[in-house]
């Protein structure tokens, strides 16, 4: 279970801070945790969620799963493996059902998963992403995406 003092809103600087929130974030998570990302494209989902494999002690490198849905990281100090899921392309909590995701023996990060976990676990933790829009040109430009800009990140529990 995560600390209370990780619950609510989190001004992050830059990415290695996000990594650094990712990282506490990831010390108190167990097997059966469940944990929505939300947050615009170069939001920092993929970041927070390796912040989050260093704090669990998983195996890397953790890179953005969306063209293969699903990626696991084995724990490298006896606990918990870590699944990375991108539901961007499913449907439903069914459709994240049917790829055999170990939900009960994993720590399971859901980017895009807004909406599509209810069914999986009775309650998760919602991780929202906030970055300015503002100052970026073009939102297919890798270049401008990965500014270090500030984020504000938000993190509560949710109970379906």
């Amino acid at each position: 279970m995560i600390a209370e003092d990780l619950l609510g809103r989190h001004e992050v600087a830059t990415a290695a801070d996000m990594e650094r929130l990712g990282a506490r974030l990831g010390a108190g998570l167990t097997a059966g945790d469940l944990i929505v990302l939300t947050g615009p494209l170069g939001a920092g989902k993929t970041t927070l969620t390796r912040g989050i494999a260093e704090g669990l002690g998983v195996r890397g490198p953790v890179q953005s799963p969306t063209f293969v849905i699903a990626r696991t990281h084995p724990s490298l100090v006896g606990g918990a493996p870590l699944v990375h899921a991108d539901a961007y392309r499913l449907a439903s909590a069914m459709e994240l059902d049917d790829l055999d995701v170990d939900v009960d023996g994993s720590v399971t990060i859901v980017e895009w998963g807004r909406g599509k976990v209810d069914g999986l676990r009775d309650s998760w933790i919602d991780v929202e992403i906030e970055r300015p829009v503002g100052d970026v040109a073009d939102e297919t430009d890798a270049e401008d995406l990965d500014l270090d800009a500030p984020r504000v990140v938000t993190i509560a529990r949710v109970t379906a």
